[in-house]
């Protein structure tokens, strides 16, 4: 990353044009900015509606750019901990290209990089890694349950967790210390290690059991997979098209047409479902087709719920291969199309052992029964995500690592017991620490800073 002294501005706000325009800035000369764009600086915290000028371009004085709003926040009060001030202004592209060239202009001024006005706010204390990945999640958000989750996150659900953890952790840690100081004395010793043992015990067991929440919250982050399988000609695109109400895929009568997967993102329910769009299966000499087969076999298998679509019209329905009926396959419902051309229920329903298999007739030309299928798989995600998105903490495969490792230290200390040695506790107590706080970036993270952050959009 750059000189931290330098004081960064972006345009925070979408791409013009729009009504509105926000642009940043922060860092120790933000106080210079705000006089050379307003002539004064406003009072902190409060909104100053002002004229923005800059020099002429032939320098011969001053030209105005814009009406705008000025809100001026001093550090450490402010977002990112430094100098901090907000220019709102109309959203035009010559507007925003005068502001951010006036503000170039200035010396110690500098473009801000991805996701730096964060870092900045995490490196003076005024965010936890959990909460950056919370903001990251809530700026990515696409759905109402992706979003409370990300919020929850930002304001600390688990990061104030995570801070309660290392608290105790750290008490347990002198005490075991403590003994440590005083190996002759039995009883003394005896009387420090056994309340580190406890807490060490506790807290193995809470995290444990918050491991055990079969991956609720990055599947919620990640959204439900649900494939769209079958053989060729029997409407899998359109299907994928009437689901995300617009041409997502192409549709042709020739069979072999698609042969790579489409992925199409859909808010059911409130609940995130990414459809895939996959190959017809048949034989095939062509070997692009065959490996277009192989890959949709393959996401099949993968995904959380198979849609295998059958021709409804010709009384002969192909059933599902064996590969993705078998036992720790997904669930596979049987959807019957082309039911506008059909009066009688497809036959071709299949049975996953003593499970029995939904089915639909349906008719993607006309959209009959589509509202039934939409209901079912919103209902579906409901019951995948168990319904409490809220209490899922564990949101991300860093978090369950850094979770994992302090739980596995602490399980090793309580192994020792109170006749065990004092200073293999203390070190496993120590590891145990040291995980929670990378967990919030605490501790050695310079590693894992870089991956978080260059994913944040420019200005955030």
């Amino acid at each position: 990353m750059p000189f931290r002294r330098d004081t960064i501005f972006a345009l925070s706000s979408g791409r013009p044009p729009a009504a509105i325009a926000v642009v940043r800035v922060s860092g120790p000369a933000a106080r210079d900015a705000v006089i050379a764009l307003v002539g004064r600086v406003p009072q902190p915290r409060h909104a100053a509606f002002v004229r923005l000028k800059s020099r002429s371009s032939d320098g011969g004085g001053v030209e105005p750019i814009d009406d705008a709003l000025v809100l001026w926040f001093p550090g450490p009060a402010s977002e990112t901990g430094e100098d901090t001030a907000e220019f709102q202004l109309h959203g035009g592209y010559a507007v925003v290209a005068a502001v951010l060239s006036a503000l170039g202009a200035i010396e110690g001024l500098r473009p801000a990089g991805p996701g730096e006005f964060a870092r900045r706010a995490f490196e003076n204390g005024k965010l936890d890694l959990t909460r950056v990945e919370g903001l990251a999640d809530l700026i990515g958000a696409e759905t109402e349950a992706q979003r409370r989750q990300a919020f929850q996150q930002l304001k600390g659900l688990l990061g104030d967790r995570a801070e309660r953890w290392r608290r105790l952790l750290t008490e347990a840690l002198a005490l075991a210390e403590a003994s440590i100081d005083f190996p002759d004395e039995d009883v003394i010793s005896e009387k420090v290690i056994l309340p580190a043992l406890a807490v060490a015990k506790e807290l193995e067991g809470e995290i444990s059991e918050l491991l055990a929440d079969s991956h609720r919250g990055e599947r919620l982050r990640e959204g439900l997979t649900v494939a769209i399988a079958g053989p060729v000609n029997v409407g899998k695109s359109s299907i994928v098209n009437r689901l995300a109400k617009r041409p997502a895929a192409i549709v042709s009568p020739h069979a072999g047409t698609t042969r790579d997967i489409i992925e199409v993102h859909l808010d059911l329910g409130g609940f995130p479902i990414t459809v895939l769009d996959t190959a017809g299966m048949r034989d095939t000499g062509d070997p692009v087709e065959e490996e277009g087969v192989r890959r949709a076999r393959a996401r099949a298998e993968g995904s959380d719920l198979i849609l295998w679509v059958t021709d409804g019209a010709s009384g002969n329905a192909v059933l599902p291969p064996p590969e993705l009926m078998k036992a720790g396959a997904p669930p596979v419902w049987v959807l019957s199309n082309k039911s506008d051309l059909a009066e009688e229920k497809d036959r071709g329903a299949a049975n996953r052992g003593s499970e029995p298999t939904k089915s639909y007739r349906i008719s993607a030309l006309t959209g009959s029964s589509f509202d039934d299928l939409e209901e079912g798989l919103a209902e579906y995600a409901r019951e995948f995500f168990s319904g409490d998105t809220e209490s899922a903490l564990v949101t991300r495969q860093r978090h369950r690592s850094a979770l994992a490792e302090c739980a596995d230290a602490l399980s090793r200390a309580c192994a020792e017991g109170a006749s065990g040695r004092e200073d293999i506790i203390a070190e496993e107590l120590r590891l145990a620490a040291r995980a929670l706080g990378r967990l919030t970036g605490r501790v050695d993270v310079e590693d894992v800073l870089d991956v978080i952050f260059r994913d944040f959009c420019i200005g955030k």
